[in-house]
């Protein structure tokens, strides 16, 4: 689970990331990352639509993403934020498939970054 401080929870926020951050993709995910002036540890927030699937499948892909999400946090730099956006087979896949394309987009995205990410 992702501590109440470690979470994105205004639409402003999900807004400067889509919008400024860098971005790395796979087939399951794409992971979005930008940094902020704000400092006081990286934070994250997940966006899985209904093209996911139902109700029931979107909470079972975001409660993954969230166990698979919360240690990996300890890793990025303090001024980081990142959104983990869901596609549709994410649905279909285990978690540790997951685990596998969030690794591989969260080093794609901190490449990119580059330099503008130091923490």
């Amino acid at each position: 689970m992702l501590p109440a401080r470690s979470r994105l929870t205004r639409r402003d926020e999900f807004a400067a990331v889509l919008k400024r951050g860098r971005r790395s993709g796979r087939s399951r995910l794409v992971v979005h990352m930008h940094c902020s002036a704000a400092r006081g540890g990286p934070r994250a927030g997940l966006i899985v639509s209904k093209a996911v699937g139902g109700s029931v499948v979107r909470h079972r892909v975001s409660r993954r993403l969230r166990h698979l999400l919360a240690p990996r946090l300890r890793e990025l730099p303090e001024t980081a934020m990142v959104v983990v956006r869901a596609l549709p087979p994410a649905a279909d896949a285990s978690s540790a498939e997951l685990g596998d394309d969030l690794d591989a987009c969260l080093r794609g995205v901190l490449r990119k970054a580059g330099g503008s990410c130091r923490g």
